[in-house]
């Protein structure tokens, strides 16, 4: 969090009220090995967010199926094969574009005069409303660099070239 400057303190301004935070612990297996991997994540509770104040816009569209049984469709017709990618830790590499603030992690003050102010985010952290779109309209001007163009039928669907 501290590496990826995910937030910066500042002195709360007057009429704002910052988000209370949650951790999230979680074990996994992993397949290999017979000990766990402890992952803990912090979140800050979106649900408390107001339209208008931290949030403008929530949208993430989602593949059709017609499309995805189109793309399979053509897959199969032309033996091709089909690769997938997950993107590891989406959102925390976003750039926040409202100003949102956040109470300050426990734990995370250093000195007597830290724990008077609190975190105003400049990076997505999860369960923020805005997290999705945010990850959407970077992910669509990162592929438009490489000569990706959108299908205005389906915002999921892009192509190369002609």
């Amino acid at each position: 969090i501290h590496e990826n400057q995910t937030w910066e303190l500042v002195e709360l301004p007057v009429g704002r009220k910052p988000l209370p935070y949650k951790w999230v612990f979680q074990y996994k297996f992993v397949s290999d090995s017979d000990n766990p991997k402890y992952k803990a994540q912090l979140v800050a509770k979106g649900f408390k967010q107001e339209r208008g104040v931290d949030y403008d816009e929530i949208f993430l569209p989602i593949v059709k199926m017609t499309t995805l049984r189109l793309l399979l469709g053509i897959m199969v017709t032309e033996d091709l094969e089909l690769e997938q990618l997950d993107v590891k830790t989406t959102f925390l590499h976003i750039d926040l574009e409202e100003d949102i603030y956040m109470s300050q992690p426990e734990g995370f003050t250093t000195m007597r005069e830290e724990s008077l102010l609190i975190c105003q985010l400049k990076k997505i952290l999860y369960s923020l409303k805005q997290a999705p779109t945010m990850w959407y309209h970077k992910f669509h001007s990162y592929i438009q660099q490489f000569g990706y163009h959108r299908f205005d039928f389906d915002p999921c669907m892009y192509t190369r070239g002609r």
